[in-house]
């Protein structure tokens, strides 16, 4: 019997402390209306003493699997979709496993950026028609404040703090579900945004290391330049692959980096403001954490319910790119 993996519950983990625009005018010269009109952004939580990574993406987890009535030893697998981890290693997911109590279960990150999420969603929906996992805990988290700059103006406004999670059950095929997924990758736009040093090839102090950045370096307008054309792309192919057009699309579910990205890719699918979830005014950008914590958000205040199809897309570095179909 063929089997669909369905989302049955949702979570998320913010830090308390909130950071407007205003706030940062005092640490870096910028502006409100400069980071507004840029990118829709008017604050973003960012950890403080006593959070980390993993705070927040146990927070989600407890939360999603209670939403979802499953407890944690009933857990085949747990996957987490970060690029800012709790150590380097091991797997933040591996953390997650030990403290929730899923002692059945396998547990790996996934190293996939602010598309981090949208390719975890891909891989899960895997296990789960091959019949390896019967329920996963798929988390998305990032804490990208501990790695910028906040002396460059140009990127310390744009990143919060977040975690999404959701848990994903095998279930008799039927209408629910993911539909289909497209993943895509160009590693020789790699040099437009990354953090260089800290890796093998240009360990911490090491000579090799010498005027590389130990902190988020990107090439704006590079990048903002793909994620227009990654976005709109990745939604195109996905809604092609099944056989599907954006007219049944209920809800576009976009990673939040940036608001002018989102309306471009929603001008292009022709979707109306009514079908398309924004929340990057509140948090920024949060990586790995920004679609899952969309998605909560979007089911807790009834814009999402089930059996509507929802399109998520993600973008950021590697470069990486893609998107999903979901019926919820």
């Amino acid at each position: 019997m063929s089997r669909r993996a369905v989302i049955t519950g949702t979570g998320h983990g913010i830090p308390s402390r909130v950071v407007t625009n205003k706030d940062l005018e005092a640490i870096v010269e910028t502006s409100d209306e400069w980071i507004t009109q840029r990118t829709g952004i008017k604050a973003r939580r960012i950890i403080g003493p006593g959070e980390h990574t993993g705070t927040l993406a146990l927070a989600a987890a407890k939360e999603a699997l209670e939403r979802a009535d499953v407890a944690a030893q009933d857990i085949d697998t747990v996957v987490c979709a970060t690029v800012s981890g709790c150590y380097v290693w091991p797997s933040t997911a591996c953390y997650i496993q030990n403290e929730i109590g899923a002692t059945r279960a396998g547990a790996f990150d996934v190293s996939a950026a602010c598309a981090g999420f949208v390719y975890g969603v891909s891989i899960v929906d895997a296990l789960i028609r091959s019949g390896q996992s019967e329920r996963t805990l798929l988390i998305g988290v990032d804490t990208l404040t501990r790695q910028v700059n906040w002396q460059d103006r140009s990127t310390c406004v744009l990143f919060g703090d977040g975690a999404g999670a959701v848990v994903m059950e095998s279930r008799p095929s039927g209408d629910r579900g993911v539909i289909e997924s497209v993943l895509m990758s160009d590693g020789s736009g790699a040099r437009h945004i990354a953090v260089e040093v800290g890796g093998t090839m240009f360990p911490y102090g090491s000579p090799e290391s010498e005027g590389r950045g130990s902190c988020i370096t990107m090439n704006g307008q590079e990048v903002y330049r793909f994620a227009v054309q990654a976005m709109g792309d990745a939604c195109c192919r996905v809604l092609e692959k099944a056989g599907m057009n954006s007219n049944e699309v209920d809800l576009f579910v976009p990673h939040q980096a940036n608001l002018r990205i989102i309306d471009s890719a929603a001008k292009r699918l022709e979707l109306s403001p009514d079908r398309v979830f924004v929340n990057v005014d509140k948090y920024g950008n949060t990586s790995g954490g920004s679609v899952p914590l969309a998605l909560y958000e979007a089911e807790l205040e009834g814009r999402l319910k089930p059996g509507m199809v929802v399109l998520t897309v993600g973008f950021g570095a590697g470069l990486v790119w893609g998107a999903n179909l979901i019926r919820w």
